[in-house]
């Protein structure tokens, strides 16, 4: 681990209001984001249950349609859901000029519906189910990929669902559709799939949109789909969500990369600062408290990188602002939790655990092997003292909160989890390959 300055003051206790601010009225007891009322993974007041099984705190469990990894969010009493749904095959035309034309085998290529749902937080029953776009998608995923990988994001009165390069939709509540607006086609790294999530602050969307050609980010207008500024970007393809945060008066967009870590003026799109980019084909969303913002990836490689947003201005590569940086176990596809003073992350796509201190770097404990969590592509998760960490293989494992690893529970389901459980009051919801569980006692 290099340590270029050790922080000297613990400002924990303001982390939750300072680096995430701006938050639609009421956030705090909803999950309106994909990674949470903060973007951290944590539900602080939060307190689901410990263990559970197909036959124990199981409130409900409904199929979801087609299929997606997109992770649930909740408001009120509504959880919406995005999913792709095939349908049939279409005949592609001899003048078709796609690059990928022939990918999925002979000459035609699957179509699909890309549905946002709106599903009953009380019994798991249907509200609404609302087809946004029928297309057949211009290039393949990914043999663990999904369609339907991007989240939505909330504010309460209107959900705004990003399926990528079949558009972004403004829908309200009862599931009528606002505005919609095509913000580019991505041609991904070997057609891997896409997956960045948009971010909300205020009346303005932020998406990223980083592919094999003319990546770039972008602001609109949450009342009109407008926009308010594109930036390009001097990167390839990344599966990583920006982050909104509010410094010294100021909120700015934190993003990860390969060839640069970047932060953009939100008001205007100009970069504020940059520095030494991550590991290759980064997907971790960056996590912030207080003052700094932290960032990772791990694909060939591991590189953890800890900034004082204070001390961040123009490029920070090997500056005062680098706080601390770790350089192994870091994640390839999952993001961490930020939970209190702690920052828990995992090995590549390993059930191993690593836990470290926010404000040194120093390791509280890991690399620690998890039980029976081989595989996994979900993010973790944190309420009540508690860590979830869920497995494709259908297990969850839930950790104490501290500076010593202990495993309270492993608990097992009859489905497979990509997708980021979400957390809000004593339920955790959990989406499956085929079902959306509400664990709850």
């Amino acid at each position: 681990m290099k340590r270029i300055a050790i922080l000297t003051i613990c400002i924990f206790a303001l982390a939750a209001v300072a680096a995430i601010a701006s938050q639609p009225e009421g956030f705090e007891k909803n999950w309106h984001h994909w990674r949470g009322p903060h973007a951290t993974g944590a539900a602080i007041d939060a307190n689901p249950p410990t263990t559970w099984s197909e036959t124990e705190n199981v409130r409900w469990k409904v199929e979801i349609p087609g299929m997606g990894h997109a992770a649930p969010i909740i408001w009120g009493d509504k959880i919406f859901i995005q999913t792709a749904i095939e349908i049939k095959a279409k005949e592609e035309s001899e003048e078709d000029d796609n690059p990928f034309s022939g990918f999925f085998g002979g000459n035609k290529k699957p179509l699909y519906k890309f549905d946002l749902l709106a599903i009953n937080r009380s019994d798991g029953s249907i509200i609404w189910q609302k087809t946004l776009k029928e297309i057949a998608p211009h290039e393949g995923t990914h043999q663990d990929a999904s369609y339907a990988s991007n989240s939505p994001v909330t504010d309460g009165e209107f959900v705004y669902a990003y399926f990528g390069s079949r558009g972004l939709y403004c829908v309200d509540m009862m599931g009528n559709v606002k505005w919609e607006k095509y913000i580019g086609t991505m041609y991904k790294r070997n057609t891997f799939g896409e997956g960045s999530c948009p971010v909300l602050y205020e009346n303005t969307l932020v998406i990223l949109q980083d592919h094999e050609r003319d990546s770039f980010i972008t602001a609109l207008d949450k009342r009109t789909g407008d926009v308010l500024w594109k930036t390009e970007r001097d990167e390839r393809t990344t599966w990583s969500s920006p982050i909104i945060v509010e410094y010294n008066g100021k909120a700015q967009v934190i993003t990860t990369g390969t060839n640069r870590v970047r932060s953009y003026d939100l008001a205007t799109g100009e970069l504020l600062w940059d520095g030494e980019g991550l590991t290759a084909n980064s997907i971790p969303s960056p996590v912030a408290a207080g003052e700094y913002v932290y960032l990772m990836s791990g694909f060939r490689g591991s590189d953890l990188q800890a900034i004082h947003l204070a001390q961040a201005t123009g490029d920070i590569t090997d500056s005062e602002a680098m706080v601390w940086r770790h350089n192994r176990d870091t994640p390839y596809v999952p993001s961490p939790l930020l939970y209190k003073d702690t920052i828990y992350f995992l090995k590549s796509n390993n059930g191993i655990l690593s836990a470290l201190n926010i404000n040194t770097g120093k390791s509280f404990y890991g690399p620690e092997r998890l039980q029976g969590v081989s595989n996994v592509y979900a993010s973790i998760v944190g309420a009540g003292d508690k860590v979830y960490i869920a497995g494709r293989n259908g297990t969850v494992n839930v950790i104490q909160y501290g500076s010593k690893f202990k495993v309270l529970a492993e608990n097992k389901l009859d489905d497979s989890f990509n997708a980021s459980p979400a957390i809000v009051g004593s339920e955790l919801y959990l989406r499956g390959a085929h079902h959306l569980y509400c664990i709850a006692e």
